[in-house]
């Protein structure tokens, strides 16, 4: 039995006549936490989306555990255990933050009732204790961290096999961007979900990834171990400056 939790074939998808990605191939084995890195309009974000089944490719082949989901519906993908967090949070901000999370669970919601629900919950509280201090506030009114967490969280609330994270450090203060990471690795280390983990800050999702891929004008560059990549003089050299050397 494969160990693939997801296999990118041959990807291209198009905005009109822009090839956003083209050629791409990526796989992910279940448990790891995979990063990729690369410069803004490298194709990582139209990656995600096309494997959530927001965009539609032109060509190429996507697998989620040996299934071929290429014209799968965005909520069939999303029952096959893939959870999208996209880039910019986007929580329901007229909501309170128990709302949101009860939200994130709906699938989940018909098999196992309120109550199964509520315990995923406190699950979700152990991982980020400022949410259960904040369950009655309405989300728009939390923090950026704090509508962070409540992102991912509310991504987990579906117990996804794939948690897709889209740029999850953008616009926080570097305390935030460390307590971010350091669930991000807890969720790896659990090895109960696998995440692919798309990330402008390179050196960051390099330190916790257990492999990476360097997208680069719609198509993968590089991959390896994460820690090749880190002391890769190329990788060093376009994204991760200085920082690579202290």
């Amino acid at each position: 039995m494969s160990h693939l939790c997801l296999e990118i074939e041959k990807l291209e998808v198009k905005y009109g006549q822009i090839i956003a990605v083209k050629d791409a191939s990526l796989q992910v084995e279940r448990g790891e936490l995979v990063a990729v890195i690369g410069s803004n309009g490298a194709g990582k974000t139209t990656t995600l989306k096309t494997i959530s089944g927001l965009l539609k490719p032109t060509s190429g082949q996507i697998k989620i555990n040996g299934k071929d989901v290429i014209g799968f519906a965005p909520h069939k993908i999303a029952a096959l255990g893939v959870a999208h967090c996209p880039e910019g949070r986007k929580v329901f901000a007229t909501q309170s933050v128990e709302d949101n999370l009860l939200l994130g669970g709906y699938l989940r919601s018909f098999k196992e009732g309120r109550k199964g629900l509520m315990r995923e919950m406190d699950r979700q509280f152990e991982l980020f204790p400022i949410l259960r201090e904040r369950r009655d506030q309405i989300a728009g009114t939390l923090s950026g961290g704090q509508q962070q967490m409540l992102a991912i969280a509310r991504a987990l609330m579906s117990r996804p096999q794939l948690l897709m994270l889209d740029e999850p450090s953008m616009g926080l203060a570097p305390i935030i961007i460390d307590e971010v990471f350091r669930a991000i690795k807890n969720l790896r280390d659990s090895g109960e979900v696998t995440v692919l983990l798309v990330e402008q800050l390179a050196y960051r999702a390099l330190q916790i990834a257990d492999r990476g891929y360097v997208f680069e004008e719609g198509h993968v560059r590089l991959s390896g171990p994460a820690k090749d990549l880190l002391v890769s003089p190329e990788v060093q050299r376009a994204y991760l400056g200085a920082k690579a050397h202290s």
